[in-house]
């Protein structure tokens, strides 16, 4: 069968599901991960075909697709900020939103530290994302990453060694920390903020498939993450240290508040590319 044809399929079989433009996508994602096939080279080739083994494989992921799991752990990659990453089910698929995070921490600190070293600390790697962009970004400073979870961080590592770069991974609950045990000049976390409340607002594919461990907290004490890591970067930040978050988009105020009741200057939150209050700034 021409690809071209399939394509037609292809869409036609998961639009009910996902808007159109989002199946297009699908498609041509796919191409290019098991063909390395762009849109402009199917364009160019219009009667380029699959095999009999191509289709019944690529039916494999329509099935798959039909279940809303999340296209990214289908194919056990996803981009971000320029860099490959592998994702499954242990890490949550990096947002573009995140990006944003890292792109403001790198102008901030691109000549800092140059000449005497910069230690930066990400809590809650996850896939390692936030951490392993900051080290390829920034190569004079010496990075560290903590999670809780094992399988999290052994696919961290994975992602580092690929991104060719060196970060320090600690297996970690940041919630029984007393002591980072060092100190940091910059520690960066994007925490579980999402509560139960809003479940209601989380697609399918998120819900059902995206560790919930890194994604959930109770209604009762939503920013317990926040407090724990702001207080430990009372003592673990170097004098005039940055703290960056990325926040829950409802609680914002709630969180510049808990930061000036524990001492912080210069607090700056930030909004997203979809307007949403997102990023948080501030200096020991």
């Amino acid at each position: 069968m021409k690809i071209k044809q399939y394509r037609t399929q292809f869409i036609q079989e998961l639009s009910g599901i996902y808007d159109v433009l989002e199946v297009e996508s699908f498609f041509y994602l796919i191409l290019e991960v098991k063909r390395n096939l762009k849109q402009i080279d199917l364009a160019l080739n219009p009667d380029l075909s699959f095999s009999e083994q191509e289709i019944a494989d690529w039916s494999i992921l329509v099935s798959e697709l039909k279940k809303e799991i999340p296209i990214q752990y289908l194919l056990g990659k996803t981009n971000f900020y320029g860099l490959d990453f592998e994702v499954n089910s242990n890490v949550l698929i990096p947002r573009p939103e995140t990006e944003e995070l890292v792109e403001w921490i790198i102008k901030e600190n691109l000549n800092v530290g140059k000449s005497n070293g910069l230690k930066i600390l990400d809590i809650g790697t996850g896939s390692g994302c936030i951490a392993i962009s900051l080290a390829k970004n920034l190569p004079h400073a010496q990075v560290y990453a903590i999670d809780v979870s094992e399988n999290a961080l052994a696919t961290a590592k994975r992602n580092a060694i690929s991104n060719g770069v060196s970060v320090t991974f600690l297996l970690q609950n940041i919630l029984e920390t007393e002591d980072l045990m060092q100190e940091f000049d910059v520690i960066v976390s994007n925490p579980p903020y999402v509560r139960n409340l809003e479940k209601e607002e989380i697609k399918k594919n998120v819900l059902d498939y995206e560790p919930h461990l890194a994604l959930f907290v109770e209604d009762n004490d939503a920013l317990i993450f926040y407090r724990k890591i702001a207080e430990l970067a009372q003592t673990n930040l170097r004098k005039n240290g940055s703290l960056y978050f990325e926040i829950n988009q409802y609680l914002g105020k709630e969180t510049v508040k808990l930061l000036e009741n524990l001492g912080f200057k210069n607090i700056e939150l930030r909004k997203d590319i979809y307007d949403n209050d997102r990023m948080i700034f501030c200096v020991k």
